[in-house]
């Protein structure tokens, strides 16, 4: 393996890319390069490395374990690059900055806000104007930075970076899940079930079962239906990563090891306006969520799963 000293930083930088949206084409149009230059970095850093960092599926690209333990401290490695070239740039005493996003309220309630602490500590002169809306904002016309959406991405005029694709998987409050694990699946059906009855019947055929299953209460947010899981309502059926914390923290518990994969219109997006692609504080704020992401997902793949 090549000694840091002598390792060529902006492989980095192109592996970062491939990484996030995973198509070469698309990584060196976010990096202004042609096709052929961000493949022979990558491969370069492969080389370097001594070993594969991608499984190759056609134009597609997916992290290999390796290549998810590397993204994870690159990723963090850029936020703190970022950092100090923003503190490097106030200190020249250039004004501080204030950053407009827009967000659906279930992903600022159950995601973004417990985490934007560690945002303030990390980044003390960018400040944020948060905005919650389930409806899609023009972010040009309404003056926001960045945008936090879901959906597949391809907004006429906005840069997309995929956040996070995450399936949905079946929770409850812990009295109520500890009675559940390691009965078949079928059981659920005698209980109280929260959320889209059409995904629960998704979830149940993947298991076995054919069922027309009936719930007792469904929202149009997710954060209100998680909020309904630890209030013991019932099973809740809810995307693992907004789940995420109530799980770490045990106010909700799986019940089932079962997940309903989502198509790619159900994913979460980070957009901004082009005019914005190199903006040092959108950069930062981008690399800052994608560290977290990363960082999270990394806690759950630890964490212990139901049969």
């Amino acid at each position: 393996m090549a000694s840091l000293d002598r390792f060529p930083l902006h492989y980095l930088a192109a592996f970062r890319a491939a990484a996030q949206t995973e198509n070469l084409r698309a990584a060196a149009e976010s990096l202004h390069l042609t096709h052929s230059a961000v493949s022979q970095q990558i491969r370069g850093l492969e080389t370097q490395l001594g070993f594969e960092l991608f499984a190759r599926q056609g134009r597609r690209l997916t992290l290999n374990p390796a290549g998810q333990a590397l993204q994870r401290a690159v990723l963090k490695m850029f936020a703190e690059l970022q950092t100090g070239v923003i503190a490097a740039t106030q200190a020249h005493g250039q004004a501080a900055q204030m950053l407009r996003v827009t967000a659906l309220p279930s992903f600022a309630q159950r995601w973004l806000m417990p985490r934007l602490p560690r945002w303030q500590s990390l980044q003390p002169c960018i400040s944020l104007d948060l905005h919650t809306s389930q409806q899609v904002v023009d972010l040009e016309r309404e003056g926001f930075h960045i945008g936090l959406r879901v959906g597949r991405g391809g907004w006429p005029g906005l840069v997309t970076e995929a956040l996070f694709h995450s399936p949905l998987i079946a929770v409850a409050a812990p009295a109520l899940a500890h009675r559940l694990i390691g009965k078949p699946s079928s059981a659920l059906l005698e209980e109280p079930l929260l959320g889209d009855a059409e995904d629960w019947q998704e979830w149940f055929a993947g298991t076995g079962v054919r069922a027309a299953p009936v719930v007792v209460a469904s929202f149009n947010d997710a954060g209100v239906l998680l909020q309904a899981g630890e209030q013991a309502m019932g099973v809740a059926l809810a995307r693992e990563l907004l789940a995420a914390d109530a799980l770490l923290d045990g106010r909700l518990v799986r019940v089932h090891a079962h997940t309903v994969d989502l198509d790619a219109t159900r994913d979460y997006q980070i957009v901004y306006p082009e005019a914005l692609r190199d903006d040092l504080a959108v950069r930062a704020f981008c690399d800052w969520l994608h560290a977290e992401i990363a960082a999270l997902q990394q806690r759950l793949s630890e964490a212990p799963t139901p049969a």
